[in-house]
C-alpha cells in the first residue's frame, strides 16, 4: 500500500535559471522580429545623426523650464484674446447653416476670381456702368445680399 503525501516540495526557480529564461525569451523574440528590430534601429540611427535624438534627450532634461515658458507665453494677452476669439468664432459657426456657409463662401470664391480677372484686365468702370450693372440680376443680387446684410448687423450693434 502506498504511504500518504504529507510534504509538498515546490519547485523554486533561483535567480540565474530565471534569467536564463529571460535571455532564451529574448532570443527567441529578436529572430522573430529581426526585420521590425532593424528597422527600429535604422530608423533611430537616422535621428542620432541628424541631432534629433540630443535634441529630445535635452528637451527632457529641460522639461521644466519649458513648461514654464510654454504656460507664461500662452497666458499673455494676446494668446488669450486670439483663443477668445476663436471660441466665439466656432460659437458663431454653430449657428449657422452649413449648407447656407458652403454657399456663401463658393460664391465669394467665384467673386474674388471675377475680381481678379476684371484687374488683370485693366478695364475702367465709369458712373453709367454703375448704374446699368444695377439691371444685372447677378449683381443686383449682390447688392440685395450686402444692404441686408450691413442693416441685420447695424441692428444687433446697436443691441
Amino acid at each position: 500500500m502506498a504511504q500518504p503525501t504529507t510534504v509538498i516540495k515546490k519547485n523554486t526557480k533561483t535567480e540565474e535559471v530565471i534569467q536564463q529564461e529571460k535571455l532564451v525569451e529574448l532570443q527567441r523574440a529578436l529572430a522573430e522580429k529581426d526585420a521590425a528590430l532593424t528597422k527600429a534601429l535604422d530608423f533611430i540611427g537616422e535621428l542620432d545623426k541628424i541631432g534629433a535624438l540630443e535634441a529630445a534627450n535635452s528637451m527632457l532634461v529641460a522639461k521644466d523650464k519649458i513648461a514654464s515658458i510654454t504656460l507664461g507665453q500662452a497666458t499673455r494677452e494676446p494668446v488669450t484674446n486670439m483663443i477668445n476669439n476663436l471660441m466665439g468664432a466656432a460659437g458663431v459657426l454653430t449657428k449657422m447653416d452649413p449648407e447656407v456657409t458652403a454657399k456663401l463662401l463658393d460664391s465669394v470664391v467665384v467673386g474674388l476670381k471675377q475680381g481678379e480677372d476684371f484687374v488683370e484686365s485693366d478695364k475702367k468702370v465709369g458712373a453709367f456702368d454703375l448704374v446699368k450693372s444695377l439691371k444685372d440680376p447677378d449683381i443686383n443680387r449682390a447688392i440685395g445680399f450686402g444692404l441686408h446684410f450691413l442693416k441685420g448687423m447695424g441692428q444687433e450693434l446697436k443691441k
